[in-house]
């Protein structure tokens, strides 16, 4: 079996109507097509050993028993590997359920589609998978723990921690978008301007001189010390010197930490000797230069959590320990202990396994003790000289016991330290009466205190911390998403793109905005190319200056991966025509159509999709769509307009050469159509779909009417605004077009403004794209031979495997079954191509220039048209532009 295609879904898509995060993976089965899982002698015996816990699978609707009756009815391999890819994920600790397998259109090929946690996980789970039915079809051994092994390995290293985990559920809750920015934990909540930032649980509000602070133990103990904190007396020292001579003046027992340490790493607490000292302050040594020696206060610990200036949950901490049975030793009780299924390696369980590192073993030599020794029936042994849950300590909700004063002093101590999230850990006999230097103290904060102590607790109840960290980001009514339009269809998104985006430049909006041709930020061009995908996406929306998002989405970024965003205010589909089919699996129109209604499913409920009332197949997606519908037509008198507006819905029309929006009953008339510069004077029925469909979005975004009929006479067709789109030069003796027409749909369109274009010749430079079909290519030809009296073939530099001489042939021949007798001339390279024909242009002649790379054939015909204004010039002998 050879996985042929392999992509990651990471939004809205295609094969999913509801799960965003899914691979794809193109499956060739190859000879097992022939073999079916009943027709190989003990399959089902040996997957049913191997996997146990899969008797709980169901199958895909169709089918009523478990996926073990359709192994034993006769099953193919892709739906196996399916099954395997989500059940070895399920086993590492990710839970994976949906799954689908459909035939790729030929034999032996399939999709193989299920959901992931963690990409690479279900990357890895995909290979691996065929590697296990492999050795099950073949009855050889496979080491099924190898694989969950790495799977989990995985997971540690990829998987959010619980204190980012538990904020991003939050925001999930509050449908506010996440995207990860790293593969640590810095988290983006929100789009555009409304963006804020968190790592683990510091955000981007965190004021970093508390951050500092809290990094400095000296100068936060100094520092809450004058504000008549309770801390423990104390100082630093640097060397073995300064050690002892510090425990001349100070009285035993004693604690020694890092000065700038973190999660309990290097601290040694009730020391009572100066050799306990001396190797306590060797360990402080590993984690930081300088070592606090500070007084050790008798007592329990505790954390105390602070939120936005509120203290939000307390826990009561034990370090890590076991409890003698008066049978096994220290070694076997700590493993006894980590058998516990709610501990795990780091943070993926709510405790840590217990480690046994020098800490352990200095506190065992104290007390005499070795792993070997055993402890008497119901002795407990500290295994740590802290209590923080990394190390396999427990916790205890304590914070309904907290007395008034200490959660004053908690709150206090945050606004001391300008931290807006910060823990405090306290080492008290009893936090229900007040904390004083007598009975205890605040012996740290934490910058970035862990959550899941108080998530999940060993004991008490659970607390949501996370609750507040996003009431604190977003406060109530606090905006978290910015207006999002996305626009799609085959021909026609760029340029709406660009309308949209000026109407909101026009209504006070600083829009972010991807084309065909780049991604623009409140109207700078910050990076050049087809920028209609996912990453484009995800560029504009989060970047912190935009306020107001416009979105190219093309056929390719979907089947790719996906959209590049959960949802969008208002989708525009702009037309489904013949592009692009035979590829990625697409055939017809009808399934094109399916691949272009990813983008209006996306759309709130609340929010509009704005649909062609003139396309068949983008009409029909309505009955697909729960959001509210908007529809745009040409056709004055368009029935299904009529209809729609009958029963209280909005339209754009062309009435009486007026560009008019209809609610209901009621019609608002915006500008004359022939008014509007990019209707070419009404005569360019594509632009003028276009400005429909911009319009509505505008009138739905609340834009006031005097902003859209601003917009609407300022947007003028020109490579400034529209580049590569009926961009029109006037020379002394002609005219030259550019224009990226590329398919059957857009020459139609073009065909429809040139037969209005009064000229003494019209000449076509055309091409085509080598990986359309054969009839697509033709289709060029024949169109190209009902506009133009003269034709000139080139060809792009990227033929997209298909020869230059088969691409020349298909145009050829579609242009002779209209006219055998057109001209035309093969030159390859676009700008000589258009070189020849301007020297040989005749006097008031019409060139058409069919352009892919429209940032350079606009700057050639710009330095052209410099040449052509000197006033001796008589042929065109530029020097080609890169």
């Amino acid at each position: 079996m050879n996985i042929l295609d392999l992509n990651i879904m990471r939004g809205p898509n295609y094969w999913s109507n509801y799960r965003q995060h899914i691979i794809i993976m193109k499956l060739d089965i190859g000879k097992y097509e022939e073999l079916p899982t009943n027709k190989i002698e003990g399959f089902s015996e040996r997957i049913e050993k191997m996997f146990p816990s899969m008797f709980s699978h169901r199958c895909s609707e169709g089918h009523e028993g478990g996926f073990f009756e359709r192994i034993q009815e006769g099953t193919w391999m892709g739906h196996v590997v399916e099954h395997i890819a989500l059940e070895i994920q399920t086993l590492a600790g990710m839970e994976c359920g949906y799954g689908r397998t459909r035939s790729a259109g030929a034999t032996g090929i399939y999709h193989v589609i299920f959901s992931y946690e963690i990409e690479n996980a279900g990357l890895y789970a995909a290979e691996a998978a065929i590697r296990i039915v492999e050795s099950l079809i073949s009855n050889t051994p496979y080491d099924l723990e190898e694989d969950i092994s790495q799977l989990k390995r995985i997971h540690r290293r990829e998987a959010f921690g619980p204190s980012t985990q538990s904020i991003v559920n939050e925001a999930k809750k509050r449908n506010i978008p996440y995207k990860r920015l790293n593969k640590g934990s810095m988290i983006m909540f929100g789009q555009g301007i409304h963006q804020k930032k968190i790592r683990a649980s510091m955000t981007c509000q965190t004021a970093s001189i508390g951050v500092d602070l809290a990094g400095d133990k000296d100068e936060t103990k100094k520092l809450l010390k004058k504000a008549y904190i309770p801390v423990p007396s104390g100082e630093v020292i640097s060397d073995e010197e300064g050690l002892r001579d510090i425990l001349q003046e100070m009285s035993f027992p004693v604690v020694i930490k890092p000065i700038d340490g973190n999660h309990g790493r290097g601290i040694t607490t009730n020391i009572r000797d100066v050799e306990q000292a001396i190797s306590a302050f060797h360990i402080a040594k590993t984690i930081s230069e300088d070592v606090i020696v500070e007084r050790f206060i008798e007592g329990f610990d505790y954390r105390f959590l602070v939120i936005n200036y509120k203290l939000v949950a307390v826990a009561k901490r034990t370090p890590a320990m076991v409890m003698g049975d008066g049978i096994s030793s220290i070694s076997e009780l700590i493993e006894q202990t980590n058998t516990d299924p709610n501990r795990g390696d780091g943070h993926e369980k709510i405790m840590t396994k217990i480690k046994v590192d020098e800490v352990t073993e200095n506190i065992l030599a104290d007390k005499g003790l070795t792993l070997k020794s055993i402890l008497p029936m119901g002795q407990i042994l500290l295994l740590k000289d802290t209590a923080n849950m990394s190390t396999g300590g427990t916790s205890r909700d304590v914070t309904d016991l907290v007395h008034p004063d200490n959660v004053f002093m908690a709150e206090r101590i945050a606004r001391i330290m300008n931290l807006d999230i910060c823990g405090i850990d306290v080492v008290a006999k009893d936090i229900d009466v007040p904390i004083t230097n007598e009975i205890g103290g605040v012996v740290e904060v934490n910058a970035c205190p862990g959550f899941r102590m108080h998530l999940s607790p060993a004991k008490g109840l659970p607390r949501n911390v996370a609750e507040p960290v996003m009431s604190m980001l977003f406060p109530g009514g606090k905006p978290a998403r910015i207006p999002v339009v996305a626009i799609t269809g085959t021909n026609g998104k760029t340029t709406t793109t660009r309308l949209v985006a000026h109407m909101a430049k026009q209504a006070g909006f600083r829009p972010g905005f991807t084309t065909t041709d780049g991604i623009y930020i409140d109207g700078h061009l910050i990076h050049y190319g087809d920028c209609t995908g996912p990453v484009s996406a995800e560029t504009v929306l989060t970047d912190p200056t935009v306020d107001f998002a416009v979105l190219e989405c093309a056929r390719g970024g979907i089947l790719r991966a996906g959209l590049g965003f959960d949802n969008c205010n208002i989708s525009i589909v702009t037309n489904i025509t013949e592009d692009h089919l035979g590829l990625k699996g697409i055939e017809t129109l009808s399934e094109m159509a399916k691949v272009k209604e990813v983008v209006a499913r996306s759309t709130f409920d609340d929010g509009y999709s704005i649909l062609n009332a003139d396309d068949d197949l983008v009409y029909d997606m309505r009955e697909e769509l729960d959001c509210n519908i908007a529809l745009f037509s040409t056709e004055e008198n368009n029935e299904r307009i009529a209809r729609h507006c009958r029963r209280g819905g909005m339209a754009a029309t062309i009435e009486k050469g007026y560009l008019t929006i209809t609610r209901g009953e009621w019609q608002t008339r915006i500008c004359r159509i022939e008014n509007v510069p990019l209707s070419f004077g009404g005569k360019a029925s594509s632009m003028v779909k276009n400005i429909l469909a911009a319009t509505l979005a505008g009138l739905i975004s609340n834009f006031s009417l005097e902003d859209i009929r601003a917009a609407l006479l300022s947007f003028i067709p020109s490579p400034e605004f529209t580049p590569g789109r009926m961009n029109v030069f006037k020379f002394s003796n002609f005219d030259v077009m550019i224009d990226y027409a590329h398919n059957t749909g857009g020459f139609i369109e073009l065909k429809k403004y040139v037969d209005n274009v009064s000229s003494a010749a019209k000449i076509g430079i055309i091409t085509a794209v080598g990986d359309r079909r054969d009839e697509d290519i033709r289709n060029i030809g024949h169109y190209a031979a009902q506009m133009f009296s003269q034709v000139v073939i080139r060809h792009d530099k990227d033929l997209r495997g298909r020869p230059a001489e088969e691409i020349t042939a298909l145009l050829t021949e579609g242009i002779n079954g209209v006219n055998k007798n057109i001209p035309v001339t093969v030159i390859p390279d676009e700008q000589d191509a258009l070189l020849h024909v301007m020297n040989n242009a005749v006097n008031g002649a019409f060139i058409f220039v069919c352009t892919d790379n429209i940032k350079r054939s606009i700057d050639f015909v710009k330095e052209l048209k410099k040449e052509n204004e000197k006033p001796d010039s008589t042929m065109f002998t530029l020097s080609r532009v890169s």
